[in-house]
């Protein structure tokens, strides 16, 4: 794995002060470098349309373009400069509009200030695909790390405070003119919905139960918790 438990503890202590088990570290990063692979794939797919190796922005850009469930790490896109523009203008209650972010010299914890700790692992998974990337890109990627996988820490956390997971968020693809299938969850992420153990521990079903909540249903969040599974089997 590319992002070790210590990383994904690290991030954890910013979120919360509870325990993070062997499995649930385990589980984050299987999670977080299952969805960062996804999205590296999609720029390369994007880049070796025009014969490079070396991806840049605008290979991001296009890889969400063509497939919504890459759309993750949300608050990242109003830190970074590739997306501005493309989400479009925010305004307040008051139809004031919101200035973009500016860079803080704030000492707190946050997943943005933290976003260089992801950079080696990044780099890693570059390479395991045979690709490089500009600088910006990987900041980029950096960021969308540490901002999914403290969205997923946050998520776990109060998964463990209320017991289980109340909602579910699903895509379901249908074809205009005819009606839509009705929503269904299978039985693994049902059996997610209520959770027994402490409240002072995070273990790796709650996480498996935060990537519910922070994926699209479909390909990525299958693939995610199967790596997941595989992950944490052999785990004591």
């Amino acid at each position: 794995m590319p992002f070790k438990p210590s990383l994904v503890r690290a991030v954890f202590r910013d979120v919360t002060p509870m325990h993070v088990s062997r499995t649930a570290a385990s589980a984050a990063a299987s999670v977080t470098w299952t969805v960062l692979t996804e999205i590296i794939d999609g720029a390369r797919r994007s880049a070796a349309e025009e014969a490079r190796r070396k991806l840049t922005p605008g290979d991001l850009v296009s890889a969400i373009d063509r497939n919504v469930e890459l759309e993750v790490g949300h608050k990242w896109y109003a830190h970074s400069p590739t997306f501005r523009g493309l989400t479009g203008v925010v305004y307040d209650a008051e139809g004031v509009i919101v200035p973009p972010r500016r860079r803080s010299g704030s000492r707190k914890p946050s997943a943005v200030a933290g976003a260089h700790r992801f950079e080696a692992g990044v780099r890693k998974l570059l390479r395991s695909q045979g690709v490089t990337a500009v600088p910006a890109l990987v900041r980029d990627l950096d960021g969308i790390a540490s901002v999914f996988l403290t969205d997923l820490a946050r998520d776990a956390a109060m998964v463990v405070r209320e017991g289980g997971v109340r909602r579910f968020g699903s895509v379901t693809l249908t074809v205009p003119g005819e009606p839509a299938p009705p929503p269904s969850l299978d039985d693994s992420l049902r059996a997610l919905s209520t959770r027994s153990g402490d409240r002072r521990t995070i273990g790796g079903d709650d996480i498996l139960a935060a990537a519910t909540m922070q994926l699209f249903g479909g390909d990525l969040r299958r693939r995610a918790l199967t790596a997941a599974h595989e992950a944490t089997r052999n785990l004591p």
